[in-house]
């Protein structure tokens, strides 16, 4: 008999499969993203019912067949779709499903992408801070747990990291007032926003959370992270149209 492992991890989709069965994908610390099928999850009875939703977060005791995995147990922490203040907050959440899936790659652990998907749901469920400001931190630490993310920290032309105040769209870099020549006022970054952006690439999970924004310097901060992933990301995510 094939040996059963259990593994932490978040559902990140669940689709119908047969009359009582669920496919599921779930981003675990251990493995990656995975396909696991929970067997009779969608009877009304069904242990499994709560924790094969997306957002359910916990542990998932597993035995690998040969094309996927097969749930025998869940031991579920939160439940983050029961959680959420509003529609918002829900639709924002599953865009950040949508793009933990997007990065996620099975055999390849992800501890950090997990951590991160946690923080954030948690941060959703909370009105410390705005979803807007959330949303942005999701999307610039997961491009920089991913190892692509515009620089923020040097001029791209000559080097230097004093006076950034122009972030160049067409090579994903800041630029110093030095070297960009006259720009429309509107495009120049503040000092508040650039150093909010390289808080945000620089520091541990368990403080990405910690601060806020003026409206005014989340939309500078807003218009790089998105810029950049406009740019470098082919996909359509689905929740964004909703939001």
């Amino acid at each position: 008999m094939t040996e059963k492992i259990t593994v932490a991890g978040m559902v990140i989709s669940a689709m119908p499969i047969s009359e009582y069965d669920k496919r599921l994908v779930i981003l675990t610390k251990e493995l990656g993203k995975i396909t696991a099928f929970a067997r009779g999850a969608r009877k009304p009875t069904s242990q499994y019912l709560g924790g094969s939703q997306p957002m359910a977060f916990g542990e998932f005791t597993l035995y690998q067949g040969r094309n996927a995995y097969t749930v025998t147990g869940m031991k579920i922490h939160e439940y983050f779709s029961n959680t959420m203040n509003d529609i918002d907050s829900m639709y924002m959440g599953m865009y950040f499903l949508e793009l933990a899936d997007y990065y996620g790659r099975e055999g390849i652990e992800a501890s950090d992408t997990l951590r991160l998907l946690y923080l954030s749901m948690k941060a959703l469920t909370h009105d410390t801070l705005s979803n807007q400001l959330v949303r942005c931190i999701y999307e610039l630490k997961t491009l920089v747990i991913n190892g692509e993310y515009p620089n923020l920290f040097t001029c791209g032309n000559c080097g230097k990291t004093e006076h950034l105040d122009y972030y160049d769209p067409l090579h994903d870099t800041m630029i110093c007032k030095q070297c960009h020549g006259p720009v429309p006022k509107n495009q120049i970054i503040s000092d508040s926003a650039l150093y909010a952006l390289q808080f945000i690439v620089t520091s541990p999970f368990g403080k990405l959370f910690t601060f806020t924004v003026t409206e005014e310097i989340l939309e500078e901060m807003n218009r790089i992270v998105e810029s950049y992933m406009k740019k470098h990301i082919d996909k359509k995510f689905h929740s964004l149209e909703f939001l």
